[in-house]
C-alpha cells in the first residue's frame, strides 16, 4: 500500500510538474478613424473638367504614406444609412481620392466625358480610416 502511495504521488508530481502556463498577450492595432463633412460648395473645378475637394491634416506624414493603410468610405448617395468604399462609380460618376503629405484631395469626375463632370449637389459625409502596419522581414 506505501509502494501504491508513493507511486500515485511521483505520477502525480510528475503531471503537475509539466504543466506550463503561457501567456500570449497579442499586440493590438490602435487604428484611427476620421470623420468630416465635404460640403457642396467645397468642390472646385481643375483644369481637366474633373472637381477636387481638400482635407487638410497634418497627422497624415510620411509614416502615413509609407508604412499605413487607408480606407475611405463616403456616405452612399442613395442611403443615407449606408457607406461605399471609394473609388467607385454611380451615376457615371467616378469617386477617387490621393492621399499626401499633409492631407487628402478626393476627386469626381464623369466616366464619359471628363467635360461633363458634375460635382455632388449635396453634403458628403466622410470616413477616413488610418491602418497602422508594419513590413514584415
Amino acid at each position: 500500500m506505501k509502494k501504491l502511495t508513493i507511486l500515485m504521488l511521483c505520477i502525480v508530481t510528475l503531471g503537475l510538474a509539466s504543466c506550463k502556463k503561457d501567456t500570449i498577450i497579442r499586440e493590438q492595432i490602435n487604428a484611427r478613424t476620421y470623420n468630416f463633412t465635404i460640403k457642396a460648395s467645397d468642390w472646385k473645378r481643375n483644369a481637366n473638367g474633373s472637381y477636387s475637394s481638400s482635407w487638410l491634416n497634418q497627422k497624415f506624414d510620411a509614416i502615413t504614406l509609407d508604412d499605413e493603410g487607408i480606407l475611405v468610405y463616403f456616405q452612399h448617395p442613395a442611403d443615407a444609412n449606408g457607406d461605399i468604399q471609394l473609388p467607385y462609380t454611380y451615376n457615371y460618376n467616378a469617386f477617387s481620392y490621393e492621399i499626401f503629405n499633409g492631407g487628402i484631395t478626393f476627386d469626381v469626375q464623369n466616366t464619359t466625358n471628363l467635360l461633363n463632370s458634375v460635382p455632388p449637389n449635396y453634403d458628403t459625409l466622410v470616413k477616413v480610416v488610418i491602418v497602422p502596419s508594419e513590413y514584415a522581414q
